[in-house]
């Protein structure tokens, strides 16, 4: 080849688009594109170049290796695993041992020494297979083939590029490809060297522009973890876990909804003493307990990750959110991106078919990780501690493991669930399983030690976030459900929601938005301490509570910012998932007793006889014994609707017995930048003392709107106490007294033009309920999320006859 004689064998990024695919394969296509494209609109690609699928063919032709390899593969049966390893072995040995044609090994070094310029000393690449019929928007072909990182030299570059054309039959797909229905010979390989980013000095991991287990749309996920970005994608470690929202980003705002920090155990860093190119060792425990990414990183990934999906689906002509590798160098300091293709499943979830998994029993918790997918299973756990074990495995059985190998995807669809130690939402088994349509749980840390060989359990992640493993097989109920032809009513149906990890998933219910986000959830499951505990900590006299607070606290000298920052982002996740639509949150209605039972709270809370009707709701906003605690309340909701700009965030005051009062909280939540009126805010009561009704018209004078709290309402307009076994059968939200007071609020609202809905228990309980505050005009009905398709076919009904 003369110096001006182009190559036939190579192609530079910067020469690739996406339309290559049949060239250079889905991800150096990828690659070429956001080169090209993107690099103008601030996305950083590191440069690099691919060899052809026409190089593939020309070594395969040239040397025979096409007609050995369909030879060896003929007559194939992926479900017999001895025959398929011993087919895989023969063809990759064939391929290792025959030597490339000389006129492609040239035109691989001179591209090499091109891209390594001037510098002296080898360059590190990471070289990357890119099969021609990967990355598809309906086939992800999720880790089929190798990955070789820090390659260094012209003999370690012919070495793994032989690597990477064997890697085209690694057992795992060769199964995929036949189970899938693409033809061997059809298929060709790619291959990708690029220059290496040093996050083995800083960090990488994974992004997704969808929520990976619920399919919902406007947020990005992004995983993070120290060193070389493989541990995160195979699943070698926890990582952290950070979701952005994708709506008021695009408009400037700061919108990170939620941080969980992962163990992330070990790193991928180079092996600059050994025979190896890389290796893993230990991260200090200071540095685990600590995020990977800065907001300022995690908003910058963010940012770019809807560059690329806006991109990628307008040259789509569709929406398509994307799957999305990431690295930051730790020497400069700067992002890269080192990959991106199409998110291959839920992108294709039919969304008009809701399936909901329900447990009808619950037995003891085993252990617990991070849910994948929304399904139930139960079956013998069968632990797989190599790839020895996987010839025990049986259609059916719990795969449990420390982590999954992508040799082992043949048997991971024999699985009923699947169950890791190691492993966050975007690793290996994640992708896998959520392709396969079977419930995992990653990330449990002693999945193979808490778990016993045999030992029946059920898989549940229809929960959450959060999987559990049960002990023993319970029964559970699927429902399917088609929303597509569902009437929607005049009156606004509503969600009563409390738990954080599961609005995603219930946003796509028929709804109106959120009628009641109560807060205490969030304060006793994410935060567990008394926030006047946390604003006191230095002068916190119970030792053991100051001990469990440091625990829970790690990375936090200023202890209230704990309080601000999870309050903050579960109410945010709450927010985001019904955005644009309005979501109610009810400031914070512990009763005294329920407040001291927080981790440090018996100093700061009275004892009373009846906490039900003592100091609780709006009598503690104000008051000298709560005020700091209210403060870091309004500090969480402000940082919610102006930083991350979900101004569709309303607040509730609970429990105000008098307009005195009312205004009395407003005073102090203007304190703290929260002012009715101001960038929407807009402030509403609940009614649930009979004084609510009787002066509902000088209460609208002060509130936007109210929601009734029949549960409260009927304690107290009939004398009972909800909670005493005695007196108990008396409760009823239908007594004739209930009833009148609820037609006569609902009047009053409607006659001074204030918004009226209700967020009690009744009309979920009872659609006939529901359908009496219809008669009476109520605006809105909150339901809880499994009653809302029963009760809206009762609020059709009802408002269908009306006329």
């Amino acid at each position: 080849m003369t110096a001006n004689t182009p190559p036939r064998f190579i192609r530079w990024f910067a020469d690739i688009s996406i339309d290559d695919i049949p060239i250079v394969g889905g991800k150096n296509a990828s690659l070429g594109e956001m080169f090209n494209e993107l690099i103008s609109q601030g996305v950083k690609v590191p440069d690099g170049f691919a060899v052809t699928a026409e190089g593939y063919r020309h070594f395969m032709g040239s040397t025979g290796l096409d007609e050995r390899i369909r030879q060896i593969l003929t007559g194939l049966n992926t479900a017999d695993m001895d025959n398929l390893q011993q087919r895989g072995s023969e063809v990759r040995h064939a391929i290792l041992a025959t030597p490339m044609p000389h006129d492609l090994e040239q035109e691989m070094l001179d591209a090499y020494a091109r891209l390594s310029g001037a510098q002296t000393l080898p360059l590190d690449v990471a070289v990357r297979s890119s099969a021609t019929a990967e990355d598809l928007p309906d086939a992800s072909f999720a880790g089929q083939q190798e990955t070789y990182l820090n390659v260094q030299g012209n003999a370690s570059l012919l070495e793994h590029c032989r690597r990477s054309f064997a890697s085209l039959f690694t057992d795992r797909a060769i199964s995929y490809r036949v189970d899938k229905g693409f033809d061997h010979s059809l298929i060709a390989l790619s291959i990708g060297v690029q220059r290496m980013v040093r996050s083995d000095l800083g960090s990488a991991g994974v992004m997704f522009t969808i929520d990976t287990e619920t399919g919902f749309r406007d947020a990005v996920l992004i995983n993070a973890a120290y060193g070389l970005g493989e541990n995160v994608v195979l699943g070698s470690v926890n990582p952290d876990e950070y979701y952005v929202f994708k709506p008021t980003l695009k408009l400037g705002f700061k919108p990170v909804l939620q941080k969980r920090v992962g163990s992330k155990e070990f790193k991928l860093i180079y092996d600059t003493g050994g025979s190896r190119m890389v290796k893993n060792v230990p991260v200090a425990p200071g540095d685990r307990a600590r995020f990977a990414l800065s907001d300022e990183d995690i908003l910058q990934l963010a940012r770019w990750a809807c560059i690329i999906e806006d991109h990628y689906s307008a040259k789509r002509g569709q929406a398509t959110p994307m799957d999305i590798e990431w690295a930051k160098d730790g020497r400069t300091g700067e992002l890269f991106i080192v990959q991106a293709r199409p998110e291959t499943v839920q992108a294709q979830k039919n969304l008009d078919i809701i399936q909901s998994f329900k447990l009808k029993e619950r037995s003891k918790v085993l252990i617990t990780g991070r849910s994948v997918g929304e399904k139930i299973a139960t079956g013998p756990v069968r632990i797989v501690r190599s790839v020895e074990f996987l010839r025990e495995f049986r259609e059916g059985d719990i795969l449990v493991a420390d982590k999954t190998d992508p040799d082992w995807e043949p048997v991971m669809k024999k699985a009923a669930a699947i169950v890791t130690n190691r492993g966050g939402r975007t690793c290996h088994a994640a992708i896998v399983s959520r392709e396969l349509g079977v419930p995992a749980i990653v990330g449990t840390e002693h999945g193979t030690e808490a778990l016993k060989e045999g030992q029946i359990v059920t898989i549940s992640c229809a929960e959450g976030d959060t999987g559990f493993v049960y002990d023993g097989r319970l029964g559970f109920d699927v429902q399917t459900t088609s929303i597509k032809e569902l009437q929607r009513s005049r009156t606004k149906v509503m969600l009563n929601l409390a738990n954080p990890e599961e609005a995603f998933a219930l946003s796509f219910l028929p709804n109106d938005g959120v009628g009641l986000a109560r807060m205490e959830f969030i304060i006793n499951t994410y935060i567990k301490v008394h926030p006047l505990a946390l604003l006191d900590f230095d002068h916190l006299a119970d030792a053991a509570a100051r001990a469990e607070i440091e625990k829970l606290t790690i990375g936090y000298t200023e202890k209230s910012q704990f309080f601000v920052d999870r309050l903050s982002q579960g109410v945010a996740m709450l927010a985001a998932a019904f955005y644009p639509k309005d979501v109610i949150l009810r400031l914070s209605d512990f009763k005294s007793n329920e407040y001291a039972n927080l981790i440090g709270g018996r100093a700061y809370e009275p004892v009373e006889e009846n906490p039900m009707i003592g100091f609780r709701g709006a009598s503690r906003y104000y008051h000298p014994r709560y005020q700091a605690g209210f403060a870091l309340e309004c500090q969480a909701v402000r940082r919610v609707r102006e930083d991350m700009g979900l101004t569709n965030l309303k607040v509730m005051i609970p429990f105000c017995r008098t307009v005195e009062e009312g205004q009395r909280v407003q005073a102090e939540m203007e304190k703290h930048g929260l002012k009715r009126g101001v960038n929407g805010l807009e402030i509403y009561v609940m009614c649930e003392i009979p004084s609510n009704v009787i002066l509902a018209a000088e209460f609208a004078e002060i509130f936007d709107g109210f929601s009734i709290g029949s549960n409260d309402l009927t304690q107290l307009i009939l004398g009972v106490d909800r909670d005493s076994e005695i007196v108990a059968p008396i409760f009823n939200e239908r007594n004739a007294a209930v009833k009148s007071m609820i037609a006569q609020v609902i009047a009053t609202c409607r006659a001074k033009g204030r918004k009226i809905g209700i967020c009690g228990q009744a009309p979920s309980d009872y659609p006939e309920f529901a359908q009496f505050l219809v008669e009476q005009g109520i605006d809105s009905i909150s339901l809880n999320p499994d009653t809302v398709l029963k009760t809206s076919l009762a609020v059709l009904q009802k408002e269908q006859e009306l006329g």
